[in-house]
């Protein structure tokens, strides 16, 4: 037996393949069978639940931490169901203080403004983000970014909702999550000319490096919610494919350029949608359309489906 040394060849034959046996404690070679260390230690938990309620009852952890909560999920929180730890009913003396007590415990969260604001603009924010319907990442990371400009003391004298809107938008970009700007400042009730100023000002005082999205990736939210088939959008990725050798995509609007290829496809391939579905799918107006359409067809050449 050999304690207190990293083993990774069984002493015996020279195997490297050895079995770790938990359930017994032992570490065997595969080749010769040889017990080459019987002090495993078995780093799982120490008791075994067998549905549900036994599993939640036995956890002795929480949840696992988090930006999207002012305190990262850690506070401990006072229950109010008027019972004690033996479900035996308060006494009224018993239950004013309890009620005290949870009255204190939510003041002492949030003892300075700071910790009230960013309260406040976590709970916008995990608003915003359901309305949107957008993933968990895209909420830490927008959690982040507004905790980052509270570092740096960029909500002093600007508004916390303009900071919200900006901080999210910015998640989107670097989640690769597409949202326009007018989608994220419509769910906020922020206007999209103090949104985006609020956005520059995040990228130009936190640094952070916001990738650029191309019009291939609106194609597949065309395609969504339009009700399109596959063929459509990758006759439509081939089209910006065309394009972008062209110069055809450079210092255009990813989105009008996106709606224009996938209305070509969709002209090819007989599944015909008029400019104004694309212009509200995609929040670009119907001229923007039909200026890349017009670019598209006179430097492609392609046969319209009848």
């Amino acid at each position: 037996m050999i304690v207190g040394e990293k083993l990774n060849r069984c002493p015996e034959c020279g195997n490297t393949w050895l079995v770790r046996d938990y359930k017994a404690g032992e570490l065997v070679c595969e080749h010769c069978g040889l017990v080459v260390s019987s002090t495993l230690i078995d780093y799982g938990r120490e008791w075994r639940a067998f549905d549900h309620q036994q599993h939640a009852r036995r956890t002795r952890v929480g949840s696992p931490l988090t930006l999207t909560i002012h305190d990262a999920g850690l506070s401990t929180i006072i229950g109010q169901n008027g019972r004690d730890i033996y479900g035996r009913g308060l006494k009224p003396d018993q239950r004013a203080q309890a009620y005290r007590l949870v009255k204190w415990q939510r003041r002492s969260k949030a003892s300075g403004s700071t910790d009230r604001n960013l309260m406040l603009a976590l709970a916008e924010l995990t608003k915003a983000t359901y309305k949107l319907h957008l993933p968990r990442n895209v909420l830490e990371t927008a959690s982040y970014i507004y905790r980052s400009a509270i570092k740096k003391r960029l909500i002093k004298g600007r508004s916390t909702r303009e900071i919200v809107t900006a901080a999210l938008y910015m998640a989107c970009r670097q989640c690769n999550v597409i949202r326009s700007l007018e989608e994220v400042a419509s769910v906020t009730k922020i206007s999209k000319k103090d949104t985006g100023r609020a956005y520059r000002l995040l990228v130009r005082k936190l640094g952070t490096q916001v990738p650029r999205i191309g019009p291939q990736k609106y194609v597949s939210m065309y395609v969504s919610k339009l009700s399109l088939s596959g063929e459509v959008e990758s006759t439509a990725l081939r089209i910006l494919e065309l394009a972008a050798e062209m110069k055809l995509t450079n210092g255009r609007n990813p989105a009008g350029m996106a709606a224009a290829a996938t209305y070509m496809a969709g002209l090819l391939t007989c599944e015909k949608r008029t400019q104004e579905e694309f212009a509200k799918a995609g929040k670009v107006t119907e001229v923007t359309i039909r200026n890349r359409y017009k670019e598209l067809s006179r430097m492609i050449e392609f046969n319209v489906c009848t």
